[in-house]
């Protein structure tokens, strides 16, 4: 009787089964990195911020090729060729530190000092030149904000702020005196479509809560507790212009005082940092609040 094995219908195969033909492991991937990421480190004497607009603004090549995104990815092999416009030096004000450690950086901005730049650079100072943002206060508002050292801290953080679990309070002077000397403020807020850069309360809008209470009267005035539970552009002063009571200082949103500043002043922030204890970092309130309730007369 003869026998006769299974025909193999990939000949390959049957080499690779006999032993003639060794099967070569897939070819490891090329390790990739962030353009940003490496643009960073080979000019460490540009922040990431700026460096992230100088690419969107197209100041970097790979490999011959103008690339705006960030977050491209590079290889070892490519050719990159980056051409920022000529930065001057900034003179970098002294902020009063709360709290510092390897992960986190809490300051007391002042007023009147931007959080981040909307251009492609900026050579006034602002907060991203002292740590990586992970919220913001409007330039005339002051007090406490908390930087991160590193992308995981500002992840972490920032995750925070999102899930509603970094609670804020703010010291506001109003121009007159609520109705209620405590209240919570359910008002949906949506972008102005007739002036863009301004929000306002509307139905429909994304809800916005706002807890606020009076600490203390003058004849014109009030200074209120604030603690907003959610964290819309412009939110406070969008929610207190709508009760009747602006925001002193508030040339924006309908205040037509001479205050030499908007009164608001983030007065602490809770939140859990890195190292996974939970903190709550306060900014002394600036004199100027006293000031004005004192001589309203």
């Amino acid at each position: 009787m003869i026998i006769t094995g299974k025909k193999f219908s990939k000949p390959e195969m049957s080499r690779v089964i006999n032993g003639d033909k060794v099967i070569s492991s897939a070819p490891e991937k090329p390790k990739t990195t962030r353009l940003d990421h490496y643009l960073v480190k080979t000019h460490p004497d540009i922040n990431r911020s700026n460096i992230q607009r100088f690419i969107k603004s197209g100041h970097a090549t790979v490999n011959g090729k103008v690339i705006t995104k960030p977050n491209f990815q590079i290889v070892e092999q490519d050719q990159v060729i980056f051409t920022p416009p000529e930065i001057q030096a900034k003179t970098l004000p002294q902020l009063p530190i709360i709290y510092e450690d390897e992960n986190v950086l809490v300051v007391d901005k002042p007023a009147g000092l931007l959080s981040m730049s909307k251009g492609e650079y900026n050579p006034e100072p602002t907060l991203e030149d002292y740590g990586l943002l992970v919220h913001r206060l409007d330039r005339d508002t002051s007090g406490v904000v908390i930087l991160a050292k590193n992308e995981q801290a500002q992840t972490m953080l920032r995750k925070q702020f999102q899930d509603r679990k970094a609670h804020k309070t703010y010291l506001a002077i109003v121009n007159g005196h609520p109705k209620l000397d405590e209240a919570n403020l359910d008002l949906p807020i949506a972008r102005n479509y007739k002036h863009p850069t301004t929000f306002l309360v509307e139905a429909g809008g994304k809800e916005s809560q706002t807890y606020y209470k009076v600490l203390q009267k003058s004849p014109h005035f009030a200074l209120l507790e604030l603690k907003p539970t959610t964290g819309r552009t412009h939110q406070l002063r969008v929610h207190l212009k709508y009760i009747g009571t602006p925001i002193l200082g508030d040339r924006v949103y309908g205040d037509e005082s001479t205050a030499p500043r908007l009164m608001l002043h983030a007065k602490e922030l809770e939140i859990t940092i890195p190292n996974g204890q939970r903190k709550a970092f306060s900014a002394s309130t600036p004199a100027i609040f006293q000031q004005i309730l004192s001589e309203d007369i």
